[in-house]
C-alpha cells in the first residue's frame, strides 16, 4: 500500500473513531508497528495528528468559522490592510472564504469594487455598501464554515473573471506549495485562481508550513505572498525563484 494512502486511511480512522493504538492501526492496515510510527510522524510533522503514548489522536483542521475568526486577528488585520491597498477603484475583487478574507473585505468599505465571493460571512459584511457592486456565488452551504461548494460554485466562477483572487490557505510547504486541510474546497480555490488576473495568497506566520494534506496549488500559480512576517529561507526562494513577490504587510519594499 502506498504511504499516502495509508496516511488517508490513518486519518479516517482517527476521525471516526477517536485515538487509535499503533498495535490497531497496525493490524487494520496490515503493516508492521515500525510503518505506523513512521506514518505518524510524517502526519504529525504536517500538523494533521498528535502522537500520544502508544498512538495516535486525530487534530481536526477543519474548525468552525466562529472559532477562527477570533484568532489572531491582530495579524490577519495588518495582512488585510496591505492587500487592499493593492486595489484600485473600479477594479473586480474575488475573495475566497475563510477569516482573513472576511477580515479584508472589512478594508474594503467606501470603495467603488465589485466584489465576487462564496464567502458568507464576506456577503454579510457587504451586503448593505452601496459602493460594492456584490456577487455571491451559488453551491451547497457548509454551515459551520460559511460557505458554499460544489459544481455550482465551480461552474459559476467559469463565467466569471476577476482583476483580483486573494486566496486563504491552511499551509504553505517549503516547497511553495499551496494546501488545504478540506478537500471539498480545492476545486473551488483551483477554479477561483483561474478566474482571476492576479493571485494573492493571504497567509500570516502560522500558516508557514501549516497544516493540510490536500495541495490547492503550486507556487507558480501564484502572483503575491502577503504575510506578517518573514517567510523562513526555503520558503521565500521557492517563492521567488517561482516569480512571486513575498510581501510583508507593514515593511515598505526595498
Amino acid at each position: 500500500m502506498l504511504a499516502e494512502r495509508r496516511h488517508q486511511l490513518i486519518l479516517r480512522a482517527l476521525r471516526s473513531g477517536g485515538p487509535a493504538a499503533v498495535t490497531d492501526l497496525s493490524e487494520e492496515l496490515g503493516v508492521s508497528p515500525a510503518t505506523i510510527r513512521r506514518d505518524l510522524v510524517k502526519l504529525e510533522e504536517d500538523g494533521l495528528l498528535t502522537r500520544v503514548h502508544g498512538g495516535a489522536v486525530a487534530d481536526d483542521g477543519d474548525q468552525p468559522f466562529a472559532e477562527v475568526a477570533e484568532v489572531r486577528v491582530a495579524e490577519k488585520d495588518a495582512i488585510a490592510e496591505h492587500a487592499a491597498a493593492l486595489v484600485r477603484d473600479g477594479q473586480s475583487v474575488l475573495l475566497d472564504i475563510g477569516t482573513t478574507a472576511y477580515r479584508l473585505a472589512r478594508q474594503l468599505h467606501g470603495r467603488r469594487l465589485t466584489v465576487i465571493t462564496s464567502n458568507l460571512v464576506v456577503y454579510e459584511e457587504l451586503a448593505d455598501d452601496e459602493g460594492i457592486e456584490l456577487v455571491l456565488l451559488g453551491g451547497m452551504l457548509r454551515r459551520e464554515y460559511r460557505s458554499l461548494v460544489g459544481f455550482l460554485t465551480e461552474d459559476n466562477l467559469r463565467q466569471l473573471h476577476a482583476d483580483w483572487v486573494f486566496l486563504g490557505t491552511s499551509g504553505v510547504r517549503p516547497g511553495g506549495e499551496v494546501m488545504d486541510t478540506t478537500v471539498v474546497e480545492v476545486p473551488v480555490k483551483r477554479a477561483m485562481i483561474k478566474a482571476g488576473d492576479t493571485v494573492v495568497l493571504l497567509a500570516d506566520q502560522a500558516k508557514f508550513p501549516g497544516t493540510g494534506m490536500a495541495k490547492v496549488c503550486g507556487p507558480e500559480d501564484l502572483d503575491v505572498v502577503v504575510t506578517n512576517a518573514p517567510v523562513d529561507p526555503a520558503t521565500r526562494s521557492s517563492l521567488e525563484e517561482a516569480g512571486v513577490e513575498v510581501a510583508v504587510a507593514g515593511r515598505v519594499k526595498a
